[in-house]
């Protein structure tokens, strides 16, 4: 298997189990197994792919029975969903990982296109040039913490 489209390939796999459920256990190893890979290789996938701001819970318990639990929630249903993504954006946050939330959001059908893209505009690094890239994150992380906390009272 190339190593180059691994963490996609498990990723789809992953995906396309949850599009049946809302929930999954999978164990690592079996999985790694079952790809071709080092166990450690699934963790980046869980850790990078399937995360709060993609709309993802994932609990783990370790030894002989233990097992990966990867849930897909809806963000703006939950408060205590919006609650740990705003600790999750801090202080600061960039770019890249502003835009996924977001993504998450137009996916979960939270935002319109237009209101997602309106939102990605603003946070945009091109939009937030500061010559001072912290001075940026943080910039980023307040508005998206501001449009967080909207939705929560939105209804």
């Amino acid at each position: 298997m190339q190593n180059r489209n691994v963490s996609d390939i498990i990723e789809k796999y992953l995906k396309s189990i949850l599009a049946d459920s809302k929930q999954i256990e999978i164990k690592r190893a079996e999985i790694a197994q079952q790809f071709d890979v080092v166990p450690s290789q699934i963790n980046y996938v869980i850790k990078t792919r399937f995360n709060i701001q993609n709309g993802y819970i994932v609990e783990s318990k370790r030894g002989g029975g233990g097992y990966i639990r990867i849930a897909k929630v809806n963000l703006a249903n939950n408060v205590n969903i919006i609650d740990q993504l705003i600790a999750y954006i801090g202080e600061q946050i960039d770019a890249r990982k502003g835009f996924q939330i977001i993504q998450s959001l137009y996916e979960d059908k939270v935002l319109t296109k237009k209101e997602a893209n309106l939102i990605l505009a603003t946070i945009d690094s091109n939009t937030l040039s500061f010559a001072n890239k912290d001075l940026e994150d943080t910039v980023r992380a307040k508005i998206l913490i501001s449009v967080l906390n909207r939705l929560r009272y939105e209804e």
